[in-house]
Parts: structure tokens; sequence; C-alpha cells
């Protein structure tokens, strides 16, 4: 392994994307990030940035003073990536791994298990090839809850931001995985300073029907959040989508509801779904987020290759927030 010396980035004055003006939810998240980090400017590995939107990511995460970007993976894919993206590479330290990125991916998650990382990030590998590092039983960054991933999305006609959960990480989750996603979800929002959110369970319909699972895990979810699984937080559904985000659409279907309208945190009932309806946020509602992985040993941001910078920063300052 060669390491590069470690300076600061001869980028100090760049500033925030200019998407984010136009969230101005996430625009608030992103300088409680730069708050917080100015107590201790966190370690970021950037695991395998071997293309430009890995680097100009690097250079505005240092730039905007959210973290120092370590950029880790095989050196002469980094020194070529930089070049393409116009950034000058001098300036950051790299951790050179040889080729390939499950080699990047499984020393980011051992420099991470020693303390060396205060996060991780994914540059240009495939989702997999990261988390087979991070999810591994023996050397990875398990914690005591199961994994999971939320996104926090700034939308245009909705007051404030709004959690989805999972979208990424579970694919057909069960009833305990549900909870351990809804703990995750409700724990960080806590940390973020949301002492009580209001949760809605989504399905297809907001009634309980026997033959959707998904209204029967909802029903099962509520009644965990009346006996006290998540204190203060207000778990309500299942809902069908329009009425528990329309109060007006809860009321013309007769729906008592504190959630309808109001709901901080949406938990889907499947990867499909909360997938799509992600997508559909960012490409036709016009939204932007911020995602991390939860339940790892040290926050994990996941960002997809085709995600803008905007998303990619508002998330290393979720990541931020969430340490």
């Amino acid at each position: 392994m060669a390491v590069q010396g470690a300076h600061r980035p001869a980028v100090a004055n760049i500033r925030a994307p200019a998407a984010l003006a136009q969230h101005p939810h996430l625009q608030a998240l992103v300088q409680r990030g730069r708050e917080r980090a100015r107590c201790a400017l966190p370690r970021l590995g950037l695991v395998y940035p071997c293309d430009a939107p890995a680097m100009h990511a690097a250079t505005r995460i240092a730039g905007e003073r959210l973290a120092q970007p370590l950029l880790i993976g095989p050196r002469s894919a980094i020194l070529a990536a930089a070049d393409a993206a116009g950034v000058d590479a001098a300036g950051f330290e790299i951790v050179d791994c040889g080729p390939g990125a499950a080699g990047a991916a499984h020393r980011a998650v051992t420099m991470a298990r020693a303390g060396a990382l205060g996060g991780l990030m994914k540059g240009s590998l495939h989702t997999d090839e990261l988390m087979s590092a991070v999810l591994q039983r023996d050397g990875g960054l398990r914690g005591a809850r199961r994994i999971s991933h939320l996104f926090l999305f700034d939308l245009p006609r909705y007051p404030k931001l709004l959690g989805m959960a999972d979208c990424v990480v579970n694919i057909a989750p069960d009833l305990p995985a549900k909870r351990d996603i809804l703990g995750n979800a409700i724990g960080l929002l806590r940390r973020l300073g949301l002492d009580e959110p209001k949760v809605g369970i989504v399905a297809a319909v907001e009634s309980v029907n026997p033959a959707i699972a998904a209204t029967l895990d909802a029903q099962a979810l509520v009644a965990m959040g009346h006996a006290g699984a998540w204190p203060g937080a207000l778990v309500e559904g299942p809902f069908g989508f329009d009425n528990v985000i329309s109060a007006e659409a809860a009321q013309i279907k007769h729906i008592e509801s504190r959630v309808s309208g109001d709901a901080d945190l949406l938990l889907v009932p499947d990867l499909n779904a909360g997938n799509m309806l992600y997508k559909s946020f960012i490409y036709i509602g016009g939204g932007e987020c911020a995602g991390l992985v939860l339940g790892t040993k040290v926050p994990v941001v996941l960002t997809s290759r085709a995600d803008s910078l905007a998303a990619r920063i508002a998330s290393v300052a979720l990541a931020v927030l969430a340490a």
C-alpha cells in the first residue's frame, strides 16, 4: 500500500452546488453538517473514486469543509479520473490498493473498523461490491441491528424533509426486518433533533386486508408503537400513498390521523415500491435527496452513479450529523 502525503486540498472556497439553493431544507442540512464538522473534520473514505463524478464530489466535499476525503483505490485510475474531471489530485490523500474495486472496498472497511475513517462513501464501484465488504460476518461493519437505508427528500410541494425507508438495501423485508428498518430510521431522525417523528406505514390500500401482507405488517408495527417500541414516535398505518401525504385525501376517505399530511417518515413495503417512488420523487417530482446506510459501525453513503452532485454533498452532510 502506498499512501500519498495528507494535505488539505486547495479548494476551500468552492461553494455548495447551485441546485441546493432550490432545496432549502437540504441546504439547511448541509449547513448543519458544516457546523458539526468545524469541531472535528471527519475522515471520509471515498471508495474507488475512479470516474469524474466521484472526483468532483471529492473536491466539493473538501471545499465545503464537510469532511476530509481519503481516496481509496488504484492510484493510476484515481489520477486518470482526476485528470478527466479537471481536478488537481495532489492535495488528496490516496491509499493505493492495486487494481480492482473489491480490494478498495475491503481496504476501506478494514480502515473504518480500525477507527481510521469516520465514514465511507461509494465512488464508481457497484453497490454490491461495496456492500459485500460492509456486510461481511467477520471483518465487516455490521452493528447490533439489521442494516437498512434511509432517504431524506426535499420536495417542492412538501413543507419539510420527508424520510423514506427502505428503498436500497432490504429487498422484501419481513416484519422483524421492518421493525429494525423503522428503528434505524427513527433513531437517525432523533439524532437530527426530531424528538416526536410522525411515521406512516405505506401500502397499496389504507385498510387491513389479509391478502395484502404489507397491511398486516403495518397493523403489527402500529401495535408495537403503541406498546412503546419507539417512545415519542407516532406510528400509524396502513396508509395509501395519497392519504399519508395529503390530509385532504385522508379527510375525504374519513381517515382520522395525526400523521396524514405531516409525515416525517414513510416506511414502504419493499424495495420495488420504494425504489420506484424514490426515482419518481427525483425525476418527475423535482425533488432532491440525501441518503445513508444505517445500522453500520460508521455511516455509509451509497449514492447512485446517476445522483446529482447536490445529492452527494447532502448525503455526506447527513453522514456527518449521524456519526
